[in-house]
């Protein structure tokens, strides 16, 4: 069975700085006519450190949610940027530390019901610590955290960011093999 839908036409309703909402014209896979609202965004990459078993997250106010968050360091691509360049980027950016290496862990689709974002989840190897430099505008607050401490507050449901959790849990696991 084909699921694949096609697009009639497609309208942009509105242009923000980081992303743009379409509102199309569609048919769905049996040829009925439906319309489809979505978000481009340009993705994103994060980033999982660990050192001498505690992993970097950075703390920060999140608007849309009107709280704190910790999470792994992250941040959006830039345009024509690779997403493991954006990775090492930003956790420079936010933490000061400069990796080494970083490898590609996961890419995952955060919410495939209304946006085409894809975040790219990295783990650094080895990184040098040097000066934070965040965004103007960014303020963050980082801090190395026990591995099993941030398996706890995962549990009890203090860090609720779905790219934290799936490199975490990633990390857990790995160190099971």
């Amino acid at each position: 069975m084909n699921l694949e839908e096609k697009t009639v036409s497609n309208k942009v309703v509105f242009q923000g700085h980081i992303l743009r909402v379409h509102c199309d014209d569609a048919l769905r896979a049996d040829g009925k006519p439906c319309t489809r609202e979505y978000i481009e965004h340009p993705g994103g990459a994060c980033v999982l450190f660990v050192m001498d078993g505690k992993i970097l997250l950075v703390r920060q106010y999140r608007y849309a949610y009107r709280e704190e968050t910790l999470e792994i360091p992250a941040g959006k691509l830039n345009p024509g940027e690779a997403p493991d360049v954006t990775a090492a980027r930003e956790l420079e950016e936010e933490t000061g530390y400069k990796a080494a290496r970083v490898e590609h862990m996961y890419t995952m689709y955060p919410t495939p019901g209304y946006t085409d974002e894809k975040i790219y989840i990295y783990r650094a190897y080895t990184a040098e610590e040097g000066e934070s430099h965040p965004d103007d505008g960014e303020f963050v607050a980082a801090r190395f955290y026990p591995v099993e401490e941030v398996k706890d507050m995962i549990e009890r449901g203090e860090i609720k960011d779905a790219k934290t959790i799936i490199a975490v849990f990633s990390y857990l696991l790995s160190q099971k093999k």
